[in-house]
């Protein structure tokens, strides 16, 4: 699950807010408010799995498949690899892979090893990587060999050796589906004395310690943002992963005979967490899509007999107007969930009323590793965030004087349970600011506005916080800014989010430039000169040149005015 932007609806006249999702007369029926789940190291469910139903699918990737005995010996490979090469417990390991069977074995092996997962968005630049090294501390990084011109500058300064790997090494010779460019790209060449193939790795056949992680130990690092400066990383332990895996499989009802699509970003918690993670803990079967194609999904729902479907709202508009697109396709789907981007009531009404099916939505954040509040699939409410999950509590305060809202009334929403961070890597400060004490429990303050209504749904209407979220991808308006800050001609400048039809939001520059500069410079300088510096999600996709920008009492340019009436323009 994914941050998202919900509408508003009728707030009654106040009340005691509903705090515990289990406390709403809609609570999931048969599910317990209290939720048990594996302690200790997560990869465990892995393990787990694979005892079960050793030759159960796995993996479906273009028409192969890995069956679990496959996957975990594989992890244990990997794992003696990495360990033989001097991985310690404790050590961060940058995991930088589209979605492939290969993300889901490094992610397992690197647990396996009792080391931290440090997932990283593929569309990252150099210098962007350069961030996320220094500030983690990994040595050791496991790429897609499309990726390995990227970190090259950063060897041997911040990285002793790359593992790469070869996405098509796990598809078949005749593919089911397909191939997407990245997968019919030539094998990059590798160094040797840093460079390390990753079917390599696991051929050469090492063998792993004993695991001895504990549920405390920090398992998962995703980065994640702030007002200011750079992207701060989310120490995650293998409660918090373990919890989320086990509470969404149980959420949904899956189990060994589910067939699930993880085509959600699995660099990102929600397609990491919703489907992989769950999915592994069921032992179910997860369908796996390296690059997004939506002609290829009704052939691959169809053969598979799909169940479930996890997809930002512009990926299930994309596939019902594909011209390949078969209603038949859908038969088997129990369940289709998503977050990112509110569902356009439109197209949940004709999901609803031609299909038969409901769309669930669900939130979560990076600090809390995926989902804290879940639509009951029995009875989903349209642009909402859900009830709050198993062991899970949610309040609404006041954000400066953090005074518990009533039920109904607008206030920023706190979060206490299972699933929240242990805090920022080496940020002190920033993890006070986020994580506080109150009534006793420690909450997670999110930056979102919204309030709870009469039946314990909860409903964001605003964003306290800058974050852009751009199809599911988070910008950071801070970071952008610093970056465009660097163009010579550029004097002042601020970055916002535009309203998109087609991604919910957008990026937006509004740059003041220097004396003189105007007649040299225009929006493609602009946005030649950003490509040449961030991922392609950042770009600004409009740049608006201004004479001036506003500024707030505290002489800081004011973003949120500027915010607004870019928003309130476009309805």
């Amino acid at each position: 699950m994914t941050e998202t932007r919900a509408g508003t609806g009728p707030t009654p006249a106040a009340a005691p807010a509903i705090r515990a999702g289990a406390q709403s007369p809609f609570w999931p029926a048969g599910l317990p408010a209290h939720l048990d789940f594996p302690q200790g190291n997560a990869v465990g469910n892995l393990e787990h799995a694979a005892r079960r139903a050793p030759d159960r699918p796995a993996l479906y990737y273009y028409g192969r498949t890995t069956r679990y005995a496959e996957l975990y010996a594989r992890v244990e490979a990997l794992a003696g690899y990495l360990q033989h090469r001097g991985l310690r417990p404790g050590d961060r390991v940058l995991v930088d892979l589209q979605n492939s069977p290969q993300f889901v074995t490094a992610f397992h092996a690197i647990l396996r090893a009792d080391a931290v997962v440090v997932p990283i968005n593929p569309m990252n630049t150099t210098e962007e990587l350069e961030h996320y090294a220094r500030d983690s501390g990994a040595r050791l990084a496991i790429v897609g060999d499309e990726l390995v011109d990227r970190f090259r500058p950063l060897m041997p300064e911040l990285f002793d050796r790359l593992i790469v790997a070869h996405y098509a090494d796990e598809a078949p010779t005749a593919p089911a589906e397909p191939l997407p460019p990245v997968m019919q790209a030539p094998r990059a060449a590798l160094r040797p004395e840093t460079e390390t193939d990753f079917e390599a790795a696991i051929v050469a056949g090492h063998r792993p310690t004993p695991y001895a992680a504990s549920s405390a130990d920090i398992a998962v690092m995703p980065y994640s943002s702030g007002t200011t400066g750079k992207p701060k990383a989310c120490m995650h332990p293998h409660s918090t992963v373990a919890f989320t895996a086990a509470a969404q499989a149980k959420w949904y009802g899956l189990d060994d005979r589910s067939v699930m699509t993880s085509f959600m970003p699995m660099f990102h918690v929600a397609g990491m967490q919703a489907s992989m993670s769950a999915g592994i803990f069921a032992g179910a079967a997860l369908v796996i899509m390296t690059r997004w194609d939506r002609d290829i999904i009704p052939d691959l729902f169809t053969r598979h007999k799909v169940t479930w479907w996890s997809a930002a709202p512009t990926m299930i508009v994309d596939v019902m107007a594909s011209e390949k697109f078969d209603p038949a396709c859908l038969a088997h789907i129990t369940v289709l969930t998503g977050g990112g981007a509110s569902m356009p009531a439109a197209v949940a009404l004709e999901l609803r009323d031609r299909y038969g099916l409901e769309f669930c939505e669900g939130y979560g954040l990076t600090e809390t590793i995926s989902a804290t509040h879940i639509n009951p699939p029995a009875r989903p409410k349209p642009q909402c965030l859900g009830l709050p999950i198993f062991d899970t509590l949610s309040i609404v305060v006041d954000p400066d004087t953090l005074a518990e809202k009533p039920q109904g009334e607008l206030g920023e929403i706190l979060i206490s349970g299972p699933q929240v961070m242990a805090g920022y890597w080496n940020r002190p400060e920033a993890t006070a600011e986020t994580l506080i004490p109150l009534q006793d429990r420690l909450w997670l303050r999110t930056g979102d506005l919204g309030y709870v209504d009469a039946e314990g749904y909860f409903f964001i209407v605003d964003r306290l916080k800058r974050m852009i979220s751009v199809s599911g991808f988070k910008v950071w308006p801070a970071e952008c800014e610093t970056l465009l800050y660097r163009h010579p001609a550029v004097q002042e400048c601020c970055v916002i989010s535009a309203p998109d039809p087609y991604r919910g939001e957008t990026v937006k520059a509004l740059i003041v430039l220097k004396p003189g500069q105007a007649a040299q410079v225009d929006a493609r300088t602009i946005t030649e000169f950003a490509r040449a510096h961030m991922a392609a999600y950042k770009i600004p996709r409009i740049v608006e040149f201004v004479d001036s920008l506003p500024q707030s009492g505290s002489r800081k340019v004011d973003w949120r005015a500027l915010q607004q009436a870019e928003w309130s323009a476009k309805q």
